[in-house]
Parts: structure tokens; C-alpha cells; sequence
């Protein structure tokens, strides 16, 4: 068996994203994931977890292959908080449940991607600031957070992120933009594993603005 590349998606699903922001995030989604497949090495090594956050935090897929990657139902309530401590809380669940490590006899996983996306900031501060700091200690190769549209806030994503992009909009073509930009960071990653420790960022497209 070919050693696994771990991607980690948190997305939000709060009330205020209700509407045309969810279903371009879903656009978006299937573009990441039709990208991934064509590329060889993202085939053979690249497996997908989905979590999404809102009043609470959902693991809507577990870690898959991308052959078998299946895309789930994306939902949001009406109005509500958004858990985003809650979905670090189930993120290292996840973590602790899904790595192989490796041993003497066995080479584990490479090092996981996690990539969060939010319009806002976490309505459960507490929670976020202890798991954020408990997310920096899992050996993540890279964190990219996105904050996406005028509402969303920045300051609390630099507890947790590596990197920190920003959309100016939440329609499709910039929700393209940024999976595009994901898609092409976990191809740079699925080839150069091994070779470097961490995970150069590639250009970003026009929608996606580079803060940190």
C-alpha cells in the first residue's frame, strides 16, 4: 500500500451561509476533487476527511480515498453559532483515530493538510483557543485558513493557521478560485512529500488574497 497523504477539510455551514455561498462551496468542492483525480500522485496518495461546523460539528466523511471520495450533503441551518472549536475538537478525534504512524517495520502517513474555511469567527472562543492550540502540536505540514467575505475575521484564524488567504466574495468563481488554489497545494504536496518537510504555497488565483 502506497503511502497515504491525509487532507483535512473544516467548512462552514452557519446560517450565513445559507443560499448561493453554500452552493458555490459546493461548486467548488467538485472542481477540488475532479482536479485532484486527474493528477497521478494525488490518485495514488491523496485521502479526503470532510468536517463541517455550525451549532455543531459533523465528521460528514471520514478519511476516503479520492477514488472513492463520495461527495456528501452539505446543509445549513437557518441562523446559529458557529462551532468552530468544536470542529478542532473532532478534527483531533479524527486525527488520533485515522494516522498510521510509522514503526520499524512500516512507513505511516505523510504529514496531513488541513485547510478551514469561514465566513465569520468561532462562537465558542474558549473551546477554539484550547483546541487551536492542540491542532498546532499534530504535525500538520501546512494549516491554511480562509476567510471568506467581508464579514469573516482574521485574528482569530492566526491561533491556529500557518497561512491565512481571504475572499473578497462568496459566489462561485471565487469559491473556485480558492479549491483551485487547495487543489493545487495538495499536488505540491502529494509530489514533494518526502523531499521537503513543508509545503510551498502555489501563486494564488485573482480571487484568492495571500494575508499571511
Amino acid at each position: 500500500m502506497s503511502r497515504r497523504l491525509p487532507v483535512y477539510l473544516l467548512l462552514d455551514t452557519s446560517g450565513s451561509m445559507r443560499g448561493e455561498p453554500i452552493e458555490a462551496v459546493k461548486v467548488g468542492l467538485h472542481s477540488l476533487v475532479s482536479g485532484l483525480r486527474q493528477d497521478p500522485y494525488a490518485l495514488e496518495s491523496v485521502y479526503l476527511s470532510l468536517i463541517t461546523f455550525d451549532r455543531e460539528a459533523k465528521v460528514l466523511c471520514p478519511l476516503t480515498s479520492l477514488e472513492e471520495f463520495q461527495m456528501p450533503a452539505l446543509e445549513c441551518p437557518e441562523a446559529g453559532p458557529t462551532h468552530l472549536g468544536e470542529a478542532l475538537r473532532s478534527l483531533c478525534g479524527a486525527v488520533e483515530r485515522d494516522l498510521v504512524r510509522s514503526t520499524p517495520e512500516q512507513k505511516g502517513d505523510w504529514r496531513p493538510l488541513l485547510f478551514i474555511m469561514t465566513d465569520g469567527s468561532p462562537s465558542d472562543t474558549l473551546i477554539y483557543n484550547e483546541w487551536a492550540a492542540k491542532i498546532r502540536k499534530k504535525g500538520f505540514a501546512t494549516i491554511i485558513a480562509c476567510a471568506a467575505g467581508a464579514k469573516a475575521k482574521e485574528e482569530p484564524l492566526r491561533k491556529v493557521a500557518d497561512h491565512i488567504v481571504t475572499l473578497d466574495t462568496m459566489d462561485s468563481s471565487t469559491f473556485c478560485g480558492f479549491f483551485k488554489f487547495v487543489s493545487e497545494t495538495v499536488t505540491a504536496g502529494a509530489v514533494s512529500m518526502g523531499a521537503t518537510a513543508t509545503v510551498a504555497l502555489p501563486p494564488p488565483p485573482k480571487e484568492v488574497h495571500v494575508v499571511v
